[in-house]
């Protein structure tokens, strides 16, 4: 009985070791690969293409994109400076605006795909294996945009905290806008502006307008 119970905790933990193993083996390269694959045949998913199968869709959608972006890591590289000003239910409410627009955002751009190709070029790690970019390039039968995903890892794992479209970083882009709002006016009026857009994105989605 001892040694049966010996033999099964050493499979056991043979088993965590390997998965272990392999979670650690995946590259960014990898990790980013496998979620827009994953987005992609959500979208080719005949099941889902009927009308009523929209907010499942949606759903799925919104599910994969949540476990590879790091909203709160992009929240606190958006506000930049004015984070650390922030009080805990200030950076919880922003986060969640912040993740929601994100993602309805990213959703009504998906839509528009309409199967162009997508080549993984390349990575690069850094920082001691703590940052990694992976160069991808959207291809259409007219023009090749590149997109460039910055990530970090943490728990073993690597999610993205910048998207570079054509040379123009997402955080970039909104440290700027937030910051203009921010000085010009206040925190609370850039949480209003971006309930106002969540609005307006999301009446847009449900007329099926971009």
């Amino acid at each position: 009985m001892v040694k049966q119970s010996l033999v099964l905790f050493m499979t056991i933990m043979f088993a965590l070791s390997l998965s272990v193993t392999t979670a650690l083996a995946v590259t960014p390269i990898e990790s980013i690969q496998t979620t827009i694959d994953t987005v992609l045949e959500t979208m080719r998913d005949k099941n889902l293409s009927h009308p009523d199968k929209k907010e499942e869709r949606r759903d799925r959608i919104g599910a994969l994109i949540r476990d590879r972006f790091h909203f709160e890591e992009m929240s606190k590289r958006s506000l930049a400076k004015h984070w650390k000003k922030r009080t805990a239910e200030e950076k919880t409410e922003f986060i969640k605006i912040f993740s929601d627009l994100l993602e309805t955002s990213y959703i009504s751009k998906i839509e528009a795909y309409t199967d162009e190709k997508i080549s993984y070029d390349k990575e690069r790690i850094k920082g001691k294996g703590k940052y990694g970019i992976v160069n991808t390039t959207i291809i259409t039968k007219s023009v090749e945009i590149p997109i460039d995903y910055k990530l970090i890892r943490k728990n073993d794992k690597w999610w993205v905290y910048d998207v570079v479209i054509e040379g123009v970083s997402f955080v970039s882009t909104y440290r700027s806008q937030y910051n203009k709002i921010i000085k010009r006016e206040s925190f609370a009026k850039l949480i209003q502006s971006m309930k106002a857009k969540l609005i307006q994105l999301n009446e847009s989605a449900a007329k099926g307008t971009s």
